[in-house]
């Protein structure tokens, strides 16, 4: 068992594949070790011209006439004597004044008179406030920003704006197996902006897994060709280069092996990057490791002048308002400007930490080593020698780890060592707690209680077929509850509660019994059953399905017996989920019962809870859905549940695909144009075939979910790169 445990961490070491579990305590090893070792001290090369509350105040909201942020380069230019301004924002779309509509008007109107064109001519520039940030621009050192969006095969592939010249045309990096981030789509400026800026840079940034921003790609890939970042670009300017050449390891070439990229030479200064070609930002400290100066007083003239002169001017947005505010792991709301700024010191200074690829051989080799000294002392050490042998160990690896990093630069992987040897002390200090001997019984005995007499007697022909140890298997697992439940128990007695609730548990159950079913446990009015164990099963997901079909129908049948003897009606929801799970006897040493359990699990519970928003008696999944074809579906959603990242795509079964009503296979596809349009943020269009969807349908209560969505995105607008996907945060 020690090498099954070593052997999960060496696989996670290798990247064969990756545990997140253990990538998640990386980044928490990482954020620790930045914030003990981070100098925290003021840098004033780099000055951040602030577009913040009080700015707002003071100019109006955002986004200002073009005329002032011309107004914003003249005097930092000519008044504060910058050196170079950057902006960590994007001129996407022209200005339109009325003025300047109105005289286009006219003069459109009036091609034939040649003394009203050249008037036009003349009064046009007075009124076009582009052409004065134009104007602004020309001959000067600043350099604006680029968006790129639609990230991988995900997203949307919309452009606007004039893309700059790439740092490396299509075809610099063929035969390489680099994964670069790549974008399907990009806001970018102006072409007359574009055309005057001495040089652009993507403001794109490179999230991890928990939402923490700790990278910047150093190049996006869009379109085969590769462009820098903001940081990279204003440090080539500062640098005085107009070239970078990629670095790659010694006997690396297209096409044989390695061929990564692992770092980029600006002049003698070498940027490292990782395996996606990211560099590790160099937080400096918290917000305010930069002087900030507010926009409005450089457009008033009343800033301090030797703050700014011959200092490096960096223009974002601070103010909340304006979402420019980034969760990192040296702050919850960091200014999206500063970490452009820490970036771009971090490459003049050559503070960037490196995590080269061959960190993996180096993890690989600590962990195995470890492991094995591990595996083979700790069986034979008392608990206390055990202790002090694992501590020892713990002591050393974290040392050496803290010692490369401050010494050498290098960031090395820490979690896979550090929790395998926990890990390991663990399993063999306990093992006898976790694996003590369970006595076998007979087969009715073990599951008697779980599964229907016939069952118990087919199982009984290969009784050395079945087992009640844990072991993992896909299976089907359905959920059932009673709509208002308390209610109707608030409405009857004891006795007559009892009664209800005998009668619907048992039609319930020999509905799941009739269909090969393991009914796992009453929860209250709830029932939790699965299919496919303890008897191997390959139709287990049309047997849920089938039998989760019946149970509605006999609770129609059962209804009108209620109301005939005074009873409320009742109303059920299910949800059904076909994964891997685990399933056994599990429980306490008091107690145990054969279950299943894993995250498949939790999703069929989270399924049957959305039943009652969306309206439907049955909600599956899409694994499920798969493995029944020949059942007709509704798409309801895509979904993120409680308690689970991955998103989800949610369906109601109808009954068999023939015997569909014409009338609702058309109005399926009129529901999937409008969630088409939803998910594409076409709210006003989306809104109009949800309200048309509700005229023909008027009792489906999803239409009206989705109407309420798109009045709370109308206020609330969801990102560009929104992939459709809703998030329930209750149960």
């Amino acid at each position: 068992m020690s090498l099954l445990i070593l052997s999960f961490f060496l696989v996670h070491a290798l990247k064969w594949h990756e545990w997140e579990l253990i990538n998640r305590f990386d980044n928490i090893a990482y954020d620790l070790r930045l914030l003990l070792t981070m100098p925290d001290t003021p840098d004033d090369r780099i000055v951040i011209v602030e577009i913040d509350e009080k700015s707002l105040a003071a100019e109006g909201r955002w986004p200002w006439p073009r005329d002032k942020v011309a107004r914003l380069v003249d005097q930092l230019v000519d008044h504060y004597g910058v050196t170079l301004v950057a902006f960590d924002i994007v001129f996407a779309e022209p200005e339109e004044t009325s003025a300047l509509a109105l005289l286009d008007e006219l003069a459109g109107a009036a091609v034939n008179d040649p003394v009203l064109q050249r008037r036009y001519q003349q009064l046009r520039p007075r009124f076009d406030r582009d052409n004065a940030l134009v104007e602004s621009l020309d001959g000067r050192n600043v350099i604006l920003g680029v968006f790129f969006t639609g990230q991988g095969s995900s997203g949307g592939s919309q452009t606007a704006g004039q893309l700059p010249r790439p740092l490396f045309p299509r075809g610099s990096f063929t035969g390489r197996r680099i994964p670069f981030m790549s974008a399907r789509g990009y806001a970018a400026n102006l072409a007359e902006f574009q055309a005057k800026a001495f040089a652009t840079g993507h403001l794109m940034a490179l999230p991890d897994i928990d939402g923490l921003n700790r990278r910047v790609p150093m190049l996006y890939e869009y379109d085969g060709n590769y462009y820098e970042s903001l940081s990279m670009a204003v440090a080539r300017n500062v640098l005085g280069v107009e070239s970078v050449v990629p670095g790659y390891p010694e006997g690396s070439r297209p096409g044989s092996g390695y061929s990564g990229l692992e770092w980029l030479e600006i002049g003698d200064t070498r940027v490292p990057v990782d395996a996606r070609v990211s560099a590790l930002i160099p937080f400096r400290g918290r917000k305010g490791s930069f002087p900030y100066v507010s926009a409005t007083d450089i457009i008033a003239g009343t800033a301090p002048p030797a703050v700014l002169e011959g200092r490096i001017a960096l223009v974002g947005a601070t103010a909340a308002g304006l979402l420019d505010l980034r969760a990192t792991p040296v702050q919850a709301d960091y200014p999206g400007v500063e970490i452009h700024a820490n970036l771009i010191v971090g490459i003049l200074d050559g503070t960037i930490k490196e995590n080269p690829y061959y960190a993996l051989g180096a993890e690989f080799l600590l962990v195995l080593v470890s492991g094995l000294l591990m595996a083979l002392l700790l069986p034979a050490l008392n608990p206390v020698w055990a202790g002090a042998m694992t501590l020892a160990l713990l002591v050393s690896v974290v040392a050496v780890n803290m010692l490369v990093w401050h010494y050498g630069n290098f960031v090395f992987p820490l979690a896979a060592s550090v929790l395998m040897i926990l890990a390991l002390f663990l399993f063999n200090m306990w093992y006898a707690y976790f694996f003590e001997a369970r006595g076998k019984r007979q087969l009715a005995g073990l599951f008697g209680e779980y599964v229907p007499p016939e069952l118990v007697e087919e199982m009984s022909r290969h009784p050395d077929s079945f087992t009640m140890e844990s072991q993992s298997r896909e299976l089907t697992v359905l959920f059932s509850d009673v709509r208002d439940f308390t209610t109707i128990s608030e409405g009857l007695g004891a006795a007559e509660l009892s009664e209800l609730m005998n009668e619907y548990l048992t039609a319930m159950t020999r509905v799941i019994y009739d269909h090969r079913g393991t009914v796992d446990k009453y929860i209250g009015d709830a029932i939790m059953a699965f299919w496919g164990a303890p008897i191997h099963d390959h139709d287990h997901a049309r047997n849920a399905l089938f039998a989760a079909l019946r149970m509605v129908a006999r609770v129609r049948v059962l209804s009108k017996q209620f109301r005939e003897r005074g009873w409320p009606e009742l109303r059920i929801g299910i949800g059904i989920n076909t994964s891997d799970m685990h399933v056994g006897n599990m429980g306490s040493r008091y107690r145990r019962a054969y279950t299943v359990m894993g995250d498949g699990v939790n999703l069929g519970s989270r399924l049957e809870g959305l039943t009652k928003s969306y309206g439907v008696s049955i909600i599956v999944s899409r694994e499920t859905r798969d493995a029944v074809p020949e059942i007709g579906y509704w798409e309801l959603d895509r979904v993120r549940v409680k308690g689970r990242d991955k998103p989800v795509i949610i369906y109601e079964p109808l009954g068999p695909r023939e015997s569909l009503d014409a009338k609702v296979l058309d109005e399926i596809d009129f529901y999937r144009q409008a969630v088409k349009l939803y998910r594409a943020q076409n709210w006003e269009l989306a809104e109009l075939q949800f309200v048309n969807l509700t005229k023909r349908s008027p009792k489906r209560a999803l239409y009206e979910l989705y109407i309420e969505r798109i009045k709370h995105f109308r206020e609330n607008p969801p990102p560009a790169d929104w992939d459709g996907v809703y998030t329930h945060l209750e149960k």
